[in-house]
């Protein structure tokens, strides 16, 4: 597929806090995404990482500071046009696999042959070209997943949000979905996950921002992360301890 020019980059968090209920979740964030690597949010069950996303992503909005790409901020309709969100859990339509990509390509204006054509790519590309016409309900879990990712690159967005995406799946489709997620990354669209497996973020990150209670305490490259952690709390999260 036809690499992304990453044109919202760079771009990301600028001062962020998030309030729910009257509690503060997200505290001044300052978090900015540059075009290449493959960035990871790490943190223990609560620290923030799926707000994280959801603001960047423009699904929230913040209770101050702001969230900015390149050329403005990203409440300009092209902004959301150049990104892509794929959640744990996906929201599929009552549509064949098939119907689900042409759905989301013509949300986003493409049409006629091109559609198609991207369609198909996409579903090749995903493994999943031979049940293009079976109900998205009916697939698996893993199957689903992996419309989703289709659906999201289909657009070919610059940059590609994924909250858990591997949580529910078992090895061989955890396996297939992080195969995916690399060959996004290597047609050029920019990548950021949450992911609670370390495992997975050894494999597949390229830096690793460590969220905590709502602050981000820690950002470096994924190596020195795991090898040297500069906090007591990433110390204490890599060991499998618990955090509060």
């Amino acid at each position: 597929m036809k690499r992304s020019v990453n044109a919202l980059l760079p771009g990301g968090l600028e001062s962020v806090s998030y309030a729910a209920g009257g509690k503060l979740l997200i505290y001044e964030l300052d978090l900015i995404f540059e075009a290449g690597p493959r960035s990871f949010i790490l943190g223990p069950n609560g620290a923030g990482k799926s707000l994280l996303l959801r603001l960047a992503h423009g699904l929230i909005a913040p209770a101050s500071g702001r969230v900015v790409w390149q050329g403005g901020p990203d409440s300009r309709p092209d902004g959301h046009g150049r990104q892509a969100m794929v959640f744990q859990r996906p929201v599929l339509l009552r549509r064949s696999a098939a119907a689900n990509v042409d759905y989301a390509l013509s949300l986003h204006g493409i049409g006629g042959d091109e559609r198609s054509r991207r369609r198909d790519e996409a579903l090749e590309a995903t493994g999943l070209a031979d049940l293009a016409g079976r109900p998205a309900r009916v697939l698996s879990a893993g199957e689903q997943q992996r419309l989703a990712l289709a659906r999201a690159w289909a657009i070919r967005p610059d940059i590609l949000f994924l909250d858990e995406p591997t949580a529910s799946l078992d090895p061989a489709a955890t396996r297939a979905v992080e195969a995916i997620v690399s060959a996004i990354h290597a047609a050029g669209t920019k990548i950021v996950m949450t992911t609670h497996d370390l495992g997975q973020a050894r494999r597949l990150a390229d830096e690793v921002a460590f969220l905590h209670q709502g602050r981000l305490l820690e950002r470096a490259p994924a190596a020195r992360f795991f090898a040297e952690p500069e906090t007591r709390e990433a110390r204490a999260f890599l060991q499998g301890d618990l955090l509060w």
